[in-house]
């Protein structure tokens, strides 16, 4: 077989992460709280493309920046030695182009709504830069994930209303996003934690040890309070409710994850996401209601 330092469509697809959809709707989520919070549920149709267009496009860019930063430890962990640039199918160089253009590709997207949420993009873009190589420094990667995706919010919001300071509601969504993100990505590392101890990797799995199951739990209910009291906040039957489910949601999930152990762990996080899904729902019934 004749290597393409390029690599084939099958290759992208697969270093995009096209084929697991999770992280995408783990963006997408607080990325629609912050729009649908600030609009009362009735965001802008415009605003509306940007920020989804926006996710598909930094969602993919991550895994391409993720995947250069670990491509000398990518081939001595089991579950990630096959992703193409691990297994020589795209040449760290060609994967750097194909980060820039989509990173060119969101800040053109942002640049049609105002500076001041072009200059929050700016940070957005460089924490989804840095969070890679925090790995090497801190067990913490997971809170810096959770900032990368949690910006999201904040721009949405900033984009609706114009400004970030103008009430506590993106801060609340922006640190919810913070301990969800610790939680559900804690609960996916666990699978990775006998690799990464040999090869010098941090994570929050490898630091919480024995008490991961009780740190994702505790971790996933702050998510949940500090929604609602982002809920007390914003108000509105619709919002409570999307609230409500989410919470019993995430205690169905927690409870699960106490009864089965670290075995359930990347469940736990493939399905954490609908938590995020039905508090954004609350959120656009609200709008909704509104309308009839």
């Amino acid at each position: 077989m004749r290597f393409s330092p390029a690599g084939s469509a099958s290759d992208w697809y697969r270093l995009l992460r096209i084929d697991k959809p999770a992280g995408y709707w783990l963006l997408l989520w607080p990325t629609l709280w912050g729009l649908l919070a600030a609009s009362g549920g009735r965001p802008s149709l415009k605003n509306i493309i940007i920020f989804v267009a926006g996710v598909l496009l930094m969602r993919s860019a991550g895994c391409v920046i993720n995947d250069f930063a670990d491509r000398n430890y990518d081939p001595h962990v089991e579950r990630t030695k096959s992703r193409p640039i691990a297994a020589g199918a795209i040449a760290p160089g060609a994967a750097m182009v194909g980060f820039i253009v989509m990173l060119l590709l969101a800040l053109l997207l942002v640049s049609m709504t105002s500076a001041y949420v072009m200059a929050l993009a700016v940070a957005g873009a460089l924490l989804a830069f840095i969070y890679p190589f925090v790995k090497r420094y801190t067990h913490f990667p997971q809170a810096w994930l959770g900032m990368s995706f949690g910006w999201g919010a904040v721009m949405a919001w900033a984009a609706e209303t114009g400004s970030v300071f103008d009430s506590p509601v993106p801060w609340l969504l922006f640190a919810a996003n913070i301990c969800w993100s610790i939680s559900y990505d804690t609960a996916y590392a666990l699978g990775d934690r006998a690799d990464d101890l040999k090869i010098g990797v941090k994570s929050a799995a490898i630091w919480f040890g024995d008490r991961s199951v009780v740190a994702i739990v505790l971790l996933g209910m702050a998510t949940v309070s500090l929604l609602g009291v982002a809920t007390f906040m914003l108000g509105g039957f619709w919002v409570g409710l999307g609230w409500w489910l989410a919470l019993m949601l995430q205690m169905l999930l927690c409870g699960r994850l106490m009864r089965c152990g670290e075995r359930w762990g990347f469940d736990f996080f493939l399905q954490s996401h609908y938590v995020g899904a039905l508090f954004a729902t609350g959120l656009a019934l609200q709008g909704l209601s509104a309308t009839l």
